[in-house]
């Protein structure tokens, strides 16, 4: 085996590269995933959980009004506004927050709570 000298460019973190200069994603096309729109978040203490009964209203601090995030794999990849269509709810998406792949060894930003 023979030895060869390689030098790399460093990572920034976060650094990503842009999905269709990065992989051929044709394989997983039609994996299946779970989506979720998220309104708001809140944290209780197990004592509090048990004590909840019909009718307890759960603030979930988001301003009414205010877009859903739309959270794949626990990520958040959109956000934008409730609408009715068809007698069910469903999201208008505003904003999409970038398709890309993390880059070997970069940090993924993790879903903020709003």
């Amino acid at each position: 085996m023979s030895q060869h000298d390689v030098s790399y460019q460093p990572l920034e973190p976060g650094a990503a590269i842009p999905v269709a200069e990065a992989v051929d994603l044709s394989a997983v096309r039609e994996v299946s995933v779970e989506v979720v729109a998220e309104i708001g978040r809140r944290r209780l203490t197990i004592g509090e959980a048990l004590e909840l009964v019909p009718g307890a209203v759960i603030a979930l601090g988001r301003p009414a009004g205010e877009p859903v995030d739309i959270v794949v794999n626990g990520r958040r990849i959109a956000r934008g506004e409730v609408v009715v269509v068809d007698e069910e709810f469903g999201v208008r998406l505003t904003e999409v927050t970038g398709a890309t792949v993390p880059t070997t060894g970069a940090t993924v930003p993790e879903t903020t709570e709003s």
